[in-house]
């Protein structure tokens, strides 16, 4: 029979409160809270991450997300930055966030492509549909921020189009010519080709493709910074002797998003990976030391001098293990090395197509997640 006082106790037990029951999560539950382990035979296991609230309550441990716990983890840092490529460390975060930085600055973040291309005259081998889109992939070193959207009710003026014009011919005795990029030129003056106008006796001024108020030269945002293709350097076509590529060709860029076509995507890649970390689960001395050091691809491992002759092998670049499982495909080592990743430790990497620099490049695509959650929390309230 039940009495009052086994009820009480019933109500109050918690097995966390037995002596012998550890208190937290068990090892292997710890490890596999917040890192990915690669086994020989498998690419990898589990990435899937426990954020959800209660996942572990069993075990007495709040892993609940909590805004005050993110702005504590949450750490951004820099390894290296140039003019076109960047290189980061996102700590703190899920692979959601990371995958949706990823996704904005290839498909949101707009710039400036070639949509439009006029051609008068091309003798050369290249088509002319072909030569159109050569020429619209040309990444054009302006700032989008500067220029406003084209509609279809907008006519194109000097704040939603810049203007490029190429002519090129090969005279008959000359070698093969290579027509590079630096041979498109800026016309801040819009275009210089004339509509055809049915009228052939009308007095008013010509219309051309374009309508600018002003040149583009004239204001100071380019005043002192032409616009200009991000490399000069890049083959448009080949001309032989004779050929002619008299593109009174006309190009006319615009601004877009990746997301419409690739060819406004801001950025050649951009991609991450979680942070590898590498353990030694035993002491790896002598020739299996040797051994480990020579099958690693990239340079991960080390050999320390112990003395006496004594070598011993230690992790000295982490980094730059790229989880290729060559130092576990050996039979002697598979149980001496532990290959595995931070699940909240992301190294990203930025390469900009010339547009704008990286670093600018992820700033803007913070502000359009940030726009986007308060698009969301406005449509909730």
């Amino acid at each position: 029979m039940v009495t009052e006082e086994d009820k009480i106790f019933a109500k109050n037990f918690c097995i966390d409160d037995l002596p012998d029951v550890p208190a937290g999560l068990p090892p292997h539950l710890k490890l596999k809270q917040n890192r990915v382990v690669s086994k020989k035979d498998a690419s990898v296991v589990d990435t899937g991450d426990a954020i959800y609230s209660g996942s572990y309550v069993s075990s007495g441990v709040d892993n609940t997300m909590k805004l005050g716990n993110f702005y504590e983890d949450f750490k951004v840092d820099v390894i290296s930055c140039t003019e076109t490529d960047m290189e980061f460390d996102m700590i703190g975060i899920d692979a959601a966030f990371a995958n949706a930085f990823r996704r904005i600055l290839i498909a949101e973040v707009p710039s400036m492509a070639i949509e439009k291309v006029l051609i008068a005259y091309n003798t050369s081998l290249i088509v002319d549909e072909v030569l159109a889109h050569r020429i619209g992939l040309i990444p054009i070193a302006a700032d989008p921020r500067l220029f406003e959207y084209l509609t279809e009710t907008d006519q194109p003026n000097e704040k939603n189009t810049i203007v490029f014009k190429l002519h090129v011919k090969c005279p008959k005795g000359q070698s093969r010519l290579h027509v590079l990029t630096n041979e498109l030129q800026w016309l801040p003056n819009g275009s210089e080709f004339l509509k055809e106008s049915g009228d052939s006796t009308s007095t008013s001024k010509p219309k051309t493709y374009t309508s600018f108020s002003c040149s583009q030269d004239s204001l100071p945002e380019f005043a002192d910074n032409p616009i200009t293709p991000s490399h000069l350097d890049i083959l448009i076509s080949k001309l032989s002797p004779g050929q002619v590529l008299k593109l009174k060709l006309e190009a006319h860029a615009v601004k877009g998003i990746g997301k419409t076509h690739a060819k406004w995507s801001p950025v050649g890649t951009a991609w991450y990976r979680m942070l590898p970390e590498v353990v030694l689960l035993g002491e790896v001395e002598d020739e299996k030391a040797e051994r480990l050091v020579k099958t690693c691809p990239m340079n991960v491992f080390d050999i320390e001098d112990m003395g006496n002759g004594r070598k011993r092998a230690t992790v000295a670049q982490p980094r730059n293990c790229t989880l290729c499982k060559e130092c576990i495909r050996d039979h002697d080592l598979v149980d001496l090395v532990d290959l595995r990743s931070v699940k909240d430790h992301f190294i990203f990497k930025v390469e900009s197509t010339g547009s704008l620099p990286p670093d600018v490049l992820f700033t803007e695509a913070v502000k359009i997640l940030e726009d986007k959650c308060e698009r969301v929390i406005a449509d909730l309230s």
